[in-house]
């Protein structure tokens, strides 16, 4: 196994969490994003599915371990990445009556200002512990739907991807699944009603069935909660209230299939998606990585591509692979199955490589360790973001001299011709001076008549 290599996260710093196919690692940058250190890989050679910090209460970081021969555990850190535990505690298991075994975790989201935290997990259920994280229970309302025969697993597998509780109602919940689609429950879990009216299921004999469909995901921001938006396999889709109805928002983009979505700090109307070519192909139309970004809530999309490879760029984002950050300008981060890692300082407008050769990338959540108002963001930022330090960043530092020397001779060229025009005008002086006398004693002669 690797050596895991410590990493010091220190308040005032952006903390970026990158769940792999083989393991977690951890990254951490000063408040303008353009230098980043790396720590880990932590739970070396076990995919990771899901992430999360929780500040309530004191620091504490959760990962999702799959392990080949132990199945899968939750781990939590209370020193930000330095230890972690064994698996032990924590433990989400299905209740004997259910017949059901936890395959994978999924999502892992803090809700509320105690202790409460929601696990989505798979086979497509949710669990709900009141202290953070050291015991778990089944919400038996949903596990017990009569729809949940009928669901059937995408290609991921039947899993509970997206929790969104309500900022303001403790009792209100939106789940989405794949494949099941969207669901609701507004008396704290006890009943859910299928909210998925007007979202498209391409693949089955009727497009719009109650229930079944494979959404990817759905967000929506905590200053509008009745307003969601929802990349779906195959649609975008926009609901304003609460998800009772949803209206298409596919406007200019080259795919409107896609996993993954997300939404701006500070901007209800501001989302961002990485469309991908198709179900059947699922990387970056046109071999080009784009992150498309709508300022108007769906009418229209544009392709943020400063900084981004526009060639052979054949990438796969999942769906809890793109994220964004609370400072103000919002940084915006994605990480692919070819395991690069992307962050925009500046909401989208430009992009950075963080680090190249990283295992298949499956979560990335970025978070502000201080108060998001209060941090001191520079607003000039460096000209290169510098990549962390891994096995593959000397192929990437050695474009810095490359680039110094392409200035030096510039420099060079210049001083050449500086010196060529001065050498010029002292030649064309010489002549010129040479030549007077020449002319006084032409003149002299023409005088004399000779």
């Amino acid at each position: 196994m690797p050596a895991t290599r410590e990493l010091r996260v220190r308040q005032d710093q952006v903390l970026l969490m990158v769940g792999t196919a083989k393991g977690l690692f951890l990254f951490a940058s000063n408040p303008g994003r353009d230098q980043w250190e790396l720590g880990g890989p932590f739970m070396p050679g076990s995919p990771i599915y899901s992430v999360a910090r929780d500040a309530r209460g004191g620091e504490r970081l959760f990962a999702s371990v799959d392990n080949p021969f132990f199945g899968t555990t939750l781990r939590m850190s209370d020193d930000l990445g330095k230890t972690w535990s064994d698996g032990t505690t924590g433990v989400i298991k299905f209740p004997e009556d259910t017949g059901l075994s936890l395959k994978r975790i999924w999502q892992i989201v803090p809700a509320g200002k105690n202790g409460t935290l929601y696990a989505g997990v798979e086979p497509s259920s949710l669990f709900v512990s009141h202290d953070r994280g050291e015991h778990w229970e089944l919400v038996r309302g949903l596990h017990e739907h009569p729809h949940r025969a009928q669901w059937q697993p995408g290609a991921g597998g039947m899993c509970l991807h997206t929790i969104l509780p309500h900022p303001t109602n403790a009792d209100e919940i939106v789940v989405a699944m794949s494949t099941g689609g969207v669901y609701r429950t507004r008396d704290g879990g006890a009943t859910w009603e299928a909210r998925n009216v007007g979202v498209r299921a391409e693949f089955m004999p009727d497009k719009y069935p109650e229930f079944g469909q494979c959404v990817h995901k759905v967000v929506r921001h905590p200053a509008r909660p009745d307003t969601l938006f929802l990349q779906n396999h195959w649609g975008l889709y926009r609901s304003d209230n609460g998800g009772d109805s949803w209206q298409d928002i596919a406007n200019g983009v080259p795919s409107d299939f896609g996993f993954c979505m997300a939404i701006h700090p500070h901007d209800p109307e501001v989302v961002y998606i990485v469309p991908l070519e198709a179900d059947m192909y699922r990387c970056t139309p046109e071999g080009k990585m784009r992150v498309y970004r709508t300022l108007d809530g769906g009418k229209h999309w544009e392709a943020l591509t400063n900084g981004l490879p526009q060639k052979n760029a054949h990438e796969t984002v999942l769906r809890d692979a793109l994220c964004v950050d609370a400072l103000n300008p919002a940084g915006v981060y994605f990480g692919t199955r070819s395991g690069k890692v992307y962050a925009s300082p500046d909401g989208g407008a430009s992009w950075n490589l963080v680090v190249d050769g990283l295992p298949a990338v499956q979560v990335v959540r970025a978070y502000y360790m201080g108060d998001p108002a209060k941090a001191r963001i520079p607003r000039g930022r460096a000209a290169k973001a510098k990549p962390a330090a891994t096995k593959r960043a000397p192929v990437r530092a050695k474009a810095a001299p490359k680039q110094a020397s392409k200035k030096k001779a510039a420099k060079q060229a210049v001083k050449k011709s500086a010196k060529k025009g001065a050498k010029k005008a002292t030649k064309q002086a010489m002549n010129k001076a040479a030549k007077k006398p020449a002319k006084k004693a032409a003149k002299k002669r023409v005088a004399r008549g000779r």
